[in-house]
């Protein structure tokens, strides 16, 4: 490796808080390396495409505290199309990228991997707000997202208590509850319903109402966008629309869940659903110093050419783990951490006598 290798980095899937500190510590380590760093723009599109930006000093300052990433993303998939991927192979070979990094979730580093198989030198660093990709005990971007959750459960208790009501708050969570989880426990939330466990209405029901017999004259249901209850075989979707991963487009459950609970109590239940809020605006510290210490891991590993492999946080020291451990499967909530919350629900309907759910009439 001497003075003139070309780096190449690209972000791929949604975006997240953090991203913008890994391409800066990229960037700034490989320029004291005197290597050049090539920045490929819209995920594997841009790779596909040809579409690139020189890395510099100059186009990394300023850049730690911004949310979002610089060169843009997308949610393209170069398998979809086997030409695309000839395109990818032949135009890092005409632009003389010596290692690709790829920043990205699940999706990303698929791809990532199956070109390494392919021959290609990269490199993977995991990236999403949703905390799921195996081999690492963290991803940057989680914590800034449990912490912009946290603030709207602590803001809703405000109104709710105000008001009298039921607030049920979904968030992103598709296939994993980690951000519901994390910050239901954190916000003080009243029920916490997450695609691992589906959940059962009857249960929800009796436990909001106990709370209301034992003078709580409000409560706060946190949901996220992928949990389904018992009775239902698929989940709710706003449209039949895949993205070009085959993922169905989420949302809907949190109020399907708002309108039966205020059916059968027949309490006001309002939902408020977070969206994309949760993956947008500043890291926080946490992040910042994680996506800092990913970035400049992935360039250790391109030194030593650990091709195939992705850098992970385990027991808090940066670690390279292979690539195929991190998408063979999701990493989903742990049991141990979701069973805390049962510490805080429930244990009203135990303390009060029994009585039937309230049910309007039809």
């Amino acid at each position: 490796m001497g003075q003139t290798m070309n780096i190449g980095i690209l972000t791929g899937g949604g975006d997240c808080p953090g991203l913008n500190a890994v391409i800066r510590a990229v960037v700034r380590k490989s320029l004291k390396l005197g290597w050049r760093v090539t920045g490929f723009l819209n995920g594997w599109k841009g790779v596909i495409d040809g579409n690139t930006m020189p890395l510099t000093e100059r186009e990394v300052s300023g850049i730690l505290p911004r949310g979002g990433t610089i060169l843009g993303t997308s949610r393209t998939n170069p398998f979809k199309n086997p030409g695309d991927v000839d395109k990818i192979v032949q135009n890092l070979k005409k632009m003389q990228i010596d290692a690709l990094i790829a920043i990205g979730g699940e999706d990303t580093l698929g791809v990532a991997l199956k070109l390494h198989k392919m021959g290609v030198p990269i490199i993977g660093v995991p990236k999403t707000i949703d905390n799921d990709i195996c081999g690492t005990d963290t991803t940057f971007g989680f914590d800034t997202a449990t912490s912009i959750v946290t603030e709207a459960i602590d803001r809703l208790h405000t109104t709710a208590e105000s008001h009298h009501r039921i607030m049920v708050l979904e968030v992103m969570g598709r296939h994993t509850g980690w951000i519901a989880t994390v910050s239901g426990i954190a916000g003080g939330a009243d029920e916490i319903l997450i695609p691992e466990v589906p959940f059962d209405l009857d249960t929800i029901c009796n436990h909001l109402e106990c709370r209301a017999k034992s003078g709580k004259n409000f409560s706060i249901v946190v949901v996220a966008e992928g949990a389904k209850p018992k009775s239902m075989a698929d989940f709710a979707t706003i449209s039949s629309e895949k993205d070009e991963f085959g993922h169905v487009r989420l949302g809907g459950i949190g109020q399907l869940i708002s309108k039966e609970i205020e059916k059968r109590l027949g309490v006001e239940t309002r939902v408020t659903v977070l969206g994309h809020v949760q993956r947008g605006g500043s890291p926080t510290a946490y992040d910042r110093v994680l996506a800092t210490r990913f970035g400049a891991a992935a360039v250790d590993l391109v030194m030593s050419k650990g091709w195939g492999k992705m850098v992970a946080f385990r027991s808090y020291k940066i670690v390279p783990v292979e690539l195929s451990e991190a998408v063979e499967k999701l990493k989903t909530v742990d049991m141990e951490l979701f069973n805390l919350t049962q510490i805080f629900f429930g244990d009203p309907c135990e303390r009060v006598a029994e009585k039937p759910i309230s049910r309007s009439k039809k």
